[in-house]
């Protein structure tokens, strides 16, 4: 596979860390508006093929797939011309800023039949997986209720940074500059994590948003930090279950931590991802009766970024794919609109 990337920025080289170890395939190209950091990235992976504009990319056009990695309001139009152009995409999240345009990227994307694929990391924590494998074996029964949070301290801790200083924080307090705050920012991750590991679709939502005072004025510099901190969530799942969905960047003592929980008629599941790694703990058979829970041992699987390769290496299409990732948007879009109404509404 002939990779172009597209955006050069701290996730590309995330992304890159990985690409380029995955045999078949091959950087061919990067783009990026900014020369000074194109140069630094270009030169760091060995990349010959140069470009300012995406146009010139496609008009030189020696690449079967590219990774999208610019900010999020630039991926539905250089995805749209991607997939014009007949290339296969694998595309940061969210897949748009709203979910129009993930729809409309997302039927261009089917009938142009290319493989198309979100990077929702958390796909990666192979106790999500074996939770899921559990789920649809029956190993729970009928699954009655979902919890799941999403964690974050920064706005609380210096350990990524300081967020009153630092653009790479600003940006993602202020609606102004094309944030949709911890909703849209991490949002995604955790409502694909609940529902993709209790193995349903969200039928139904109603959310609460909350937006802090962090600043004198509620603004530094040119940044409004009006952006939400903090969600709840209730939800309706598909297969019945009801759901609890929150996250918050003021969750003091969490840095970074995924938490879900399943419970089951017959059994429950806990998976835990933070950054000192992944753990999947049941309360499964007998122990339900004295409420003992057990450590379960976990294959690793392989990552989004071989799934893409092999996709593109096979023309099987792989999950998760731009659908559900427009399907996720919708749940997004419609929160926003649940706290404005106060009034619940259906997926």
């Amino acid at each position: 596979m002939r990779l172009l990337v597209l955006g050069t920025g701290v996730m590309a080289k995330n992304q890159l860390d990985h690409f380029t170890r995955i045999d078949g395939v091959t950087v061919v190209g990067a783009v990026d508006t900014d020369t000074v950091r194109l140069a630094a990235f270009a030169d760091k992976f060995n990349i010959e093929k140069r470009f300012l504009t995406l146009d010139e990319a496609i008009a030189w056009g020696e690449f079967d797939a590219a990774t999208n990695v610019t900010p999020d309001r630039i991926h539905h139009p250089t995805t749209m011309a991607l997939i014009a152009a007949g290339k296969h995409v694998f595309c940061e999240k969210p897949l748009a800023e709203n979910y129009p345009k993930a729809l409309e990227m997302t039927e261009a994307a089917e009938a142009a039949g290319v493989i198309n694929m979100v990077n929702l990391t958390y796909r990666n924590v192979a106790p999500l997986q074996r939770a899921r494998e559990m789920v649809l074996s029956g190993e729970l029964g009928t699954i009655k209720h979902v919890e799941a949070s999403y964690l974050q301290s920064w706005l609380v801790s210096r350990a990524w940074g300081d967020w009153r200083t630092e653009s790479t924080w600003l940006w993602r307090l202020s609606t102004g500059h094309g944030s949709n705050g911890v909703l849209g920012d991490v949002g995604i991750h955790i409502l694909d994590f609940a529902a993709y590991g209790a193995a349903t679709d969200i039928d139904h939502v109603f959310a609460r948003l909350k937006t802090f005072n962090k600043a004198p004025g509620g603004q530094i510099g040119e940044y409004m930090l009006d952006a939400n901190d903090s969600f709840t969530m209730s939800v309706d799942f598909a297969n019945g279950a009801l759901g609890v969905v929150h996250a918050s960047r003021w969750a003091t003592g969490h840095l970074n931590e995924l938490k879900l929980r399943i419970y089951g008629e017959r059994g429950s599941l806990e998976v835990n991802h933070n950054p000192n790694g992944s753990s999947l703990r049941g309360c499964l058979g007998d122990d339900v009766e004295t409420a003992t829970w057990s450590d379960i041992e976990v294959p690793a699987v392989p990552t989004n970024y071989q799934r893409f390769a092999e996709a593109v290496m096979t023309g099987v299409q792989p999950d998760p794919n731009f659908r559900h990732a427009a399907n996720l948007q919708k749940v997004i879009d419609l929160s926003v609109v649940t706290e404005r109404d106060r009034r619940e509404l259906k997926v």
